[in-house]
């Protein structure tokens, strides 16, 4: 039974592409919830990261990256999902990059204004700042932009200060029984998390045209006396793209299973045995169409 003085609520995480949302929310969570990559965009999907400890469950929302441009309709529904995912929540992550302040970000905050919650600043990347000195006016600065209730510099990638970040969410989450199971840290299930981790891996070894037209679905996945059996389609959208994700002679293909299969394997605690197709559909990232039919739907 949950305390009488138990807090509950959605804390959704939201800034432009690539500044460390996911990498916030895996730390955050304690294990890998959402795939991260140095490529802009790897987010593509609204994924729940659910905290629960002795009178507090956090239910972080992870979201794409918001962008200004929108020339694809693969674009267009990455802005629905993270705009999407603003509604109903109890607090806002507002992540952005250490000195580095963009159009997509004032695009950001004139949404954020409009909302009537607390947003917390999560200044990420301190690390890569070389001179400390220059990050106090671009804090003054940011301090400027909106009403923040919190401003807070922190470095995904080593932890440093995220504890902070946690404790200025659980100030301001509502009275509420949890709405999750304690045990339970995702709301995405294993199927989808494998395609995920195909794609991840991608992503991390293609260069920089393929990945955003490429996407995974899973065709089979069912276990056999222990072991799981996973058969994922990598989907293309140019025929000049498959030799590239295959690789020469597979090799490339080849490491994408290989490091696939062992995120897998840890994170469903069991043998797996991947097997990978690589199939052309001409154009699917900018076909509405094509995008609801292989998962794309808000």
């Amino acid at each position: 039974m949950p305390k009488p003085d138990f807090h509950c609520g959605l804390v959704a995480l939201v800034g432009r592409p690539n500044v460390g949302k996911s990498t916030i929310l895996n730390r955050l969570i304690g294990q890998k919830i959402s795939i991260t990559s140095r490529r802009p965009q790897t987010t593509r999907h609204r994924i729940l990261g659910i905290k629960t400890e002795e009178n507090t469950q956090i239910i972080f929302v992870d979201t794409p990256g918001l962008h200004v441009q929108q020339p694809r309709a693969m674009n267009r529904y990455l802005n629905r999902t993270a705009s999407d995912s603003l509604r109903d929540v109890d607090v806002v992550i507002f992540v952005v990059e250490g000195t580095r302040w963009k159009k997509d970000d004032d695009w950001i905050v004139e949404k954020l204004q409009r909302l009537k919650v607390p947003v917390v600043l999560a200044v990420n990347k301190i690390d890569l700042v070389a001179n400390k000195e220059n990050l106090l006016p671009q804090l003054d600065m940011l301090a400027k932009k909106m009403a923040f209730v919190d401003l807070i510099p922190v470095c995904a990638r080593s932890g440093a200060n995220l504890n902070l970040l946690e404790q200025a969410v659980i100030q301001r989450l509502p009275l509420s029984p949890p709405f999750y199971p304690e045990d339970q840290v995702t709301d995405r299930s294993e199927r989808f998390l494998a395609a995920e981790l195909v794609r991840e891996k991608l992503f991390r070894r293609l260069g920089e045209e393929v990945p955003y037209g490429l996407t995974v679905e899973i065709e089979s996945f069912k276990e056999e006396k222990g072991v799981l059996h996973i058969h994922a389609l990598i989907w293309v959208e140019k025929t000049s793209h498959k030799p590239i994700v295959i690789g020469s002679k597979g090799e490339l293909l080849k490491q994408v299973g290989r490091d696939a299969r062992i995120d897998m394997q840890k994170a469903f605690d069991h043998k797996v045995f991947l097997q990978l197709w690589v199939k052309v559909k001409e154009g699917w990232a900018d076909d509405d169409r094509a995008l609801r039919s292989l998962g794309y739907d808000s």
